[in-house]
């Protein structure tokens, strides 16, 4: 009985430290999916007036992009902030906004968001990405509101003009 109790134990502990590993490499596999993916390049403050503000990382961007007949879209926070980002996101929330461009809410993404590129993720790298935004440090920080086409933005945004 000993002997086996010790090597269920030593299963335990084995399978343990595998879990761990995976862990640990799963974050990893979403860090560098953020980088590639270039995330921050849109969701961090400070970043479209060239002072990035790497502390509040993913936090979400206080300018927008005009996007002609629809409004002016502002990059929301992805840190795990249960008020202003994806505190209250599930990991299937993430996976299907990222993938199909829709929020838990219904509301389609802004076309600015290239979910149809992202759409091609592997089950286990959408994953890895969801686990990824879920583990940063929360960031409080609440974006400006979408502006419809007819009304007047109240923050900077991004607009392409026509020559």
């Amino acid at each position: 009985m000993r002997q086996m109790l010790f090597g269920l134990a030593a299963a335990v502990a084995a399978l343990t430290g595998t879990c761990a590993a995976w862990g640990q490499e799963a974050a990893k596999r979403g860090e560098y999916l953020v980088s590639i993916m270039d995330c921050g390049g849109c969701h961090t403050p400070g970043i479209f007036l060239g002072k990035p503000d790497m502390e509040r990382f993913l936090g979400g961007s206080e300018v927008g992009f005009q996007i002609p007949g629809l409004g002016i879209f502002y990059p929301p926070n992805l840190t795990p902030d249960p008020e202003t980002g994806l505190g209250q996101w599930s990991e299937a929330d993430i996976i299907r906004a990222v993938r199909n461009g829709v929020r838990p809410d219904g509301r389609q993404l802004a076309p600015v968001m290239p979910y149809q590129s992202y759409s091609k993720l592997t089950d286990a790298d959408a994953k890895a990405l969801a686990g990824y935004l879920r583990s940063l440090k929360p960031v409080k920080n609440q974006v400006p509101a979408i502006t419809g086409a007819s009304e007047k933005p109240t923050a900077p945004y991004l607009a392409v003009v026509m020559p």
